[in-house]
């Protein structure tokens, strides 16, 4: 197994326990396929969909979707979910870097805070861009490296050893030009809208236990800095603490996002 393999088989295992997050993660689903523009009829791709909630508002919108993620965990909630919610969705399990469909599949590839963690961008939006038609849309939700979610990432991987060579860090998918640059002139019309997640916590330390247990560069941080340095551990937990309280004020953290959409030429 190469580096960037075992990267992504330590990812497949960190994501498995995300699925408590999904409530935080199913308003935003509504506004990016709003903001999509996607309609009845068409083939529609949620790429790293997690739990599926991009894929089923899709679906429950008259859309054909399918879903493709890394983790088995998150695919049998994924299933669950579009049956409670009687759609039909596709969903398989795969790899953003070598997607299982065809070239030119979809109307409208879509991902939610999934694709960032790819390591190697440039594959990631070749195979986006590859399973979808002309004239296709493509739209994701990402981090601002500058806010609470791009900042708590960056604060976590400075805690952690160094990523193979070549890993991209997931909040540079928050930076407009990044994504005009990844982007390239594959696509044309982009464009870019904030939004806000509004998560409910009683204080910055319970936030920062929920993300212990379920988001995965957290979970792994954790058994690691548990195992070898607590002291280290410890400071990362004040860290956390300090700079979520910025973004704390009534009972709630302020999670600021961007969204992205441009069309395939």
């Amino acid at each position: 197994m190469d580096s960037f393999e075992a990267f992504k088989a330590a990812q497949k295992q960190g994501w498995a326990y995300f699925a408590p997050l999904e409530m935080l993660t199913t308003l935003p689903a509504a506004r990016l396929v709003k903001f999509a523009g996607v309609r009845a009829g068409q083939q529609v791709l949620d790429v790293a969909c997690g739990t599926g909630v991009v894929a089923i508002t899709a679906a429950r919108m008259g859309a054909k979707t399918s879903g493709v993620d890394l983790t088995p965990e998150l695919l049998e909630r994924a299933h669950e979910n579009s049956r409670v919610a009687g759609v039909e969705v596709d969903w398989r399990e795969g790899d953003v870097e070598k997607l299982p469909f065809n070239d030119g599949s979809f109307d409208v590839v879509l991902s939610q805070f999934g694709h960032i963690f790819a390591p190697r961008p440039n594959l990631a939006v070749a195979e986006m861009l590859r399973v979808m038609k002309p004239g296709g849309t493509i739209a994701f939700s990402t981090w601002p490296p500058e806010l609470f979610t791009g900042r708590m990432f960056r604060l976590v991987a400075a805690y952690m050893p160094p990523p193979p060579p070549g890993v991209s860090p997931p909040p540079q998918w928050g930076d407009q030009n990044i994504i005009r640059e990844r982007l390239g002139n594959a696509v044309r019309n982009i464009a870019f809208e904030r939004d806000t997640i509004h998560a409910p916590a009683l204080s910055p330390q319970h936030f920062r236990l929920l993300t212990e247990r379920t988001a995965g560069p957290v979970i792994k941080l954790v058994e690691n800095l548990s195992a070898n340095d607590p002291t280290k551990l410890a400071a990362f937990r004040r860290e956390y603490d300090t700079m979520a309280a910025e973004f704390f004020h009534e009972n709630v953290i302020q999670q600021d996002y961007l969204m992205t959409r441009a069309t395939k030429n």
